[in-house]
């Protein structure tokens, strides 16, 4: 009896990526209600060409593809929506608002406690792939005691 993967009828790669962009949503809302607690802060890179990110043409001209911000003490005006959010920062000393869908993010890292969710943005149609397997995670945590979350759906051939 040979064992074949048949594909799934249920979209199981589209669930979870819903779900864990919705944490990075979920924490940002209550950054926006509260402000930042104790020693958090994020670093959240994004693709800067990402339908729906809109940023000052001069950050595109020097992050062409990706760029990462941090939200730590200087960030005013968050504002979070249930599929992007909009944070105003100064990039040498000039003042910029940003909109950054979730779908745009390559990574959200929290330093302070190790947490830190990668992505890779599949460049043929818009949407996040997880890069590397759960297997490697488990040996990543152990190695470095981080929580790095990583999922592989891999690509059907």
């Amino acid at each position: 009896m040979s064992e074949e993967i048949t594909d799934s009828l249920i979209p199981y790669d589209d669930i979870v990526q819903e779900v864990l962009r919705a944490v990075v949503g979920r924490v940002l809302r209550n950054i926006e209600q509260d402000g930042l607690p104790g020693e958090h802060h994020f670093y959240i890179t994004f693709k800067t060409k990402a339908a729906g990110v809109s940023i000052p043409d001069a950050l595109i001209e020097r992050f062409p593809d990706e760029m990462t911000i941090v939200l730590q003490h200087k960030y005013w005006d968050l504002k979070i929506g249930d599929e992007h959010f909009e944070v105003g920062l100064s990039f040498n000393q000039i003042p910029s608002h940003l909109v950054i869908p979730y779908s745009a993010i390559t990574a959200f890292v929290d330093p302070a406690v190790n947490f830190a969710l990668q992505f890779t943005v599949d460049e043929d149609n818009d949407t996040i792939v997880f890069d590397d397997c759960a297997a490697k995670n488990q040996e990543a945590e152990q190695e470095d005691g981080s929580n790095v979350v990583s999922v592989d759906f891999g690509k059907k051939p």
